[in-house]
């Protein structure tokens, strides 16, 4: 099956996550298909802390692809800031 989840990069105590598309059998920080966004739980007040391509996302979802709950959570986040 096909997810789309959260692989984690960065430093100890400065995690970053990339937003990516990926089999579920592979491993969290492993092989992925195509990256689709990044989060950044650290980000300054300046710096922009999450981005996700909306057209990618739709486009694997009608697809088949299954978003975890925390990227589902993140996405939410993510239209509702780009509907304001």
């Amino acid at each position: 099956m096909v997810v789309i989840r959260l692989a984690r990069s960065g430093a100890k105590k400065r995690p970053f996550y990339n937003m990516v598309v990926t089999d579920s059998r592979n491993r969290r920080d492993g092989r992925f298909v195509e990256r689709i966004g990044f989060y950044n739980p650290v980000a300054a007040a300046n710096e922009e802390g999450l981005r996700v391509a909306m057209d990618r996302l739709t486009y694997w979802q009608g697809n088949g692809a299954q978003l975890s709950p925390t990227a589902a959570r993140l996405v939410k986040q993510y239209a509702a800031k780009q509907a304001a």
